[in-house]
């Protein structure tokens, strides 16, 4: 099996959230769990054929399979685009919910369309939010969601950055709430001026894996404000990543830049 290490929404050539992209798999989907954990990249996808010939994406987190992962989805779009720099356009279905998403590549930023996807139905209560993230109930400025473009968030607004920066969220409690409700995190934002926001994505178990860029809260943050968004996010990582969100009339367009870097760790399993 080939496998491409690509940093994905990165500012500059040096940052960005890295993916491992895996094609010619005969791995099972255990083993596929095993590869990803064992790689220093917050997700791993596999590039299969279906049997009606279509390009199908399976993703994987270090610790869980997730039905959708857009900064997975472009470092995949941009290992098929190196290899026809001619295209202009690429089709994937997603392996969990057969999901359809289209890309296209407008100079130096892959977009991925996507739509809103059924979310289970919930309130989030304001004391257990305020509780798992480690923050005053005063300090939420907002609850959204949850919403999906393939993968639920909930998404909470704070007041500033500063205290978006400071978060040590409760982790694992994080994780054993998403499991509850069938939510995949929550993303935690502030907006910075017009269109343009900060966040943070807490879904990992281990600080260390924070995302340097969650393309579907991006996505999922258009949805809800019902408007194009520019997101930054990364920047306390060491890994400054920009995403853009563009809200066309009730669906999205996610885009960023991909940059190849490594070959993806070994696998022993």
């Amino acid at each position: 099996m080939k496998t491409h290490r690509i940093h994905c929404f990165g500012r500059t050539d040096e940052s960005g959230n890295a993916a491992i992209v895996v094609e010619g798999s005969t791995l099972t989907q255990s083993q596929r769990q095993a590869f990803a954990h064992e790689q220093d990249a917050s997700a791993t996808v596999f590039v299969d054929f279906d049997a009606s010939g279509d390009v199908q994406l399976d993703y994987y987190y270090p610790h869980a399979r997730s039905p959708l992962c857009l900064h997975a989805t472009l470092a995949a779009s941009a290992v098929c685009f190196e290899r026809d720099p001619r295209a202009g356009s690429i089709r994937f279905i997603t392996s969990v919910h057969r999901q359809a998403l289209e890309v296209e590549r407008v100079e130096e930023t892959i977009f991925i369309g996507v739509s809103p996807q059924p979310c289970p139905a919930m309130t989030a209560d304001l004391a257990e939010t305020a509780a798992l993230l480690r923050v005053a109930e005063t300090d939420l400025a907002g609850i959204r969601g949850p919403a999906s473009v393939g993968s639920p968030k909930l998404l909470v607004e704070v007041a500033d950055r500063s205290l978006l920066d400071s978060m040590r969220p409760n982790l694992a409690g994080i994780a054993e709430w998403s499991r509850k409700h069938g939510i995949s995190g929550i993303y935690v934002y502030c907006r910075l001026r017009d269109g343009v926001y900060a966040g943070r994505n807490f879904n990992h178990l281990e600080p260390r894996l924070e995302d340097a860029a969650t393309g579907v809260a991006a996505g999922a943050l258009a949805l809800v404000l019902r408007q194009s968004v520019t997101l930054l996010q990364g920047d306390g990582l060491g890994q400054p990543c920009t995403l853009v969100a563009r809200y066309l009339n009730g669906a999205v367009q996610v885009g960023g830049r991909a940059v190849r870097v490594t070959a993806a760790r070994s696998f022993n399993g």
